[in-house]
C-alpha cells in the first residue's frame, strides 16, 4: 500500500465516537450523551493522517443497538455513491458500535454492490478515555483498507490488531479488548504497525458477488430467533408465528436440538409455510443436517450463528421460498 491511498471513513457512531465524563470513565460513558462525527473523530487521531488520505463523512452518530436494515441499506448506496464520485478511493472504512458491529458487516458483506474493501472497526473503550483502543483501532482499519492485498476478502472487521471475516467473527466478551473473535477458524490477518499481513481467505462467497439486492427494497422479510433452554415448551415460536414471522431461527442446544415441545413447536411452524433454520447456542460448530431435522422440515444454519443465521436467512427469502435453494444458500454464503 502506498502511504497516502485514499479512504473513506464513515462514522456511525458507538464507543469509537463516544466521550464519556473523564478519562477514568470507561463504563457509564453514554450516560453523556457526546458523539462525535466522522471529522471530529480524526482530528482527535490526527495520526490517521499520516496513513492514508482520509475522506470524511458523516452518517449519523448513533449507539449500535439503534442500527438496523435501514442503515445497511443507507450504508450500501452510501458506500456505491462514494465509489462513484471518488474513483480513486483505495477501500472504505465504517466506524461503527461494538454491540451490532458483526452483524452489520455480514449484511454488508451480502449486500454490498462495490468492489473495494469495506473494513468495519469500532473500539472497546471511548476515545476519551485513558488508554482508549479507539485510536490505534482507526489507524489499523485504514491501513487494511488501503491496502491491496484486502481486495476480494469481503468486508473485514478490524480491532485488536486482528483482521476478521464478517461472515465468521463474533463479540465474545463485554469489556475485554480481544473480545471479537473467529472461534472456528481464527483470524484472517494481523496489522502490525504499518504491516498488512494475511493468513487466509473466506472460502464462503460474499458480496459484491451474491443475489441479494436491498437498495430498493423497505425492509426485509421477518426473522425472528427462537433460544432454546431446558424445559422450553415453544411459546416464542407460537408468539413469532402470531406476529408475521416468514422466517425462524432455532438458537438451539448444541449439537442443534431442542426440547420436545419446542421441537413440536417448530414443525407446526414449517407446516404453515415458515421458513425454520436450525443454528445452536454454542457460538460455535457445524448444525449436522440429521434425519430428524429433515423430517421436521428444519434447515441447517451450518456454522452460523443464530444472528448471522438470522440475516440470511432474511436476505435468502427475498430471493427464493424454496426449501432446497434455501438450504443451497446457507451452503454456499
Amino acid at each position: 500500500m502506498t502511504a497516502r491511498s485514499k479512504v473513506a471513513f464513515i462514522g456511525t457512531g458507538g464507543t469509537l465516537s463516544s466521550v464519556g465524563r473523564d478519562s477514568l470513565d470507561i463504563l457509564d460513558y453514554t450516560a453523556t450523551g457526546e458523539r462525535l462525527e466522522a471529522e471530529e473523530i480524526l482530528a482527535r487521531v490526527p495520526e490517521t493522517r499520516d496513513v492514508a488520505e482520509v475522506l470524511p463523512v458523516r452518517y449519523r452518530a448513533v449507539t449500535s443497538p439503534g442500527v438496523g436494515f435501514s442503515d445497511w441499506r443507507a450504508l450500501v448506496l452510501l458506500c456505491e455513491r462514494l465509489v462513484a464520485e471518488h474513483p480513486d478511493l483505495a477501500g472504505l472504512v465504517i466506524g461503527h458500535g461494538t454491540a451490532t458491529l458483526e452483524e452489520t458487516a455480514y449484511a454488508l458483506s451480502l449486500t454490498l454492490t462495490v468492489d473495494r474493501p469495506v473494513v468495519l472497526v469500532g473500539s472497546q473503550r471511548p476515545i476519551s478515555a485513558l488508554s482508549s483502543d479507539a485510536g490505534l483501532n482507526l489507524v489499523a482499519a485504514l491501513r487494511t483498507a488501503a491496502a491491496p492485498e484486502s481486495r476480494g476478502r469481503g468486508v473485514l472487521v478490524v480491532l485488536n490488531d486482528e483482521i476478521q471475516a464478517a461472515r465468521d467473527v463474533t463479540k465474545t466478551s463485554v469489556a475485554r479488548l480481544q473480545t471479537f473473535r473467529t472461534p472456528d477458524f481464527g483470524v484472517l490477518g494481523q496489522v502490525d504497525g504499518p504491516h498488512v499481513r494475511y493468513y487466509r481467505r473466506p472460502e464462503r462467497r460474499h458480496a459484491p458477488d451474491t443475489p441479494f439486492d436491498i437498495r430498493g427494497l423497505d425492509a426485509l422479510p421477518r426473522v425472528d430467533i427462537s433460544y432454546s433452554y431446558a424445559d422450553a415448551d415453544g411459546t416464542a415460536v407460537r408468539a413469532f408465528a402470531a406476529a408475521g414471522a416468514r422466517g425462524i431461527v432455532s438458537a438451539g442446544l448444541a449439537p442443534g436440538m431442542t426440547p420436545p415441545a419446542e421441537a413440536e413447536a417448530l414443525g407446526r411452524a414449517v407446516a404453515a409455510g415458515i421458513a425454520v433454520v436450525q443454528s445452536t447456542r454454542a457460538g460455535s460448530g457445524v448444525v449436522p443436517a440429521t434425519k430428524r431435522l429433515a423430517e421436521l422440515g428444519i434447515l441447517s444454519a451450518d456454522n452460523l450463528t443464530p444472528q448471522k443465521a438470522r440475516i440470511l436467512l432474511a436476505l435468502a427469502l427475498t430471493v427464493t421460498r424454496d426449501p432446497a435453494a434455501l438450504a443451497e444458500i446457507f451452503a454456499t454464503y
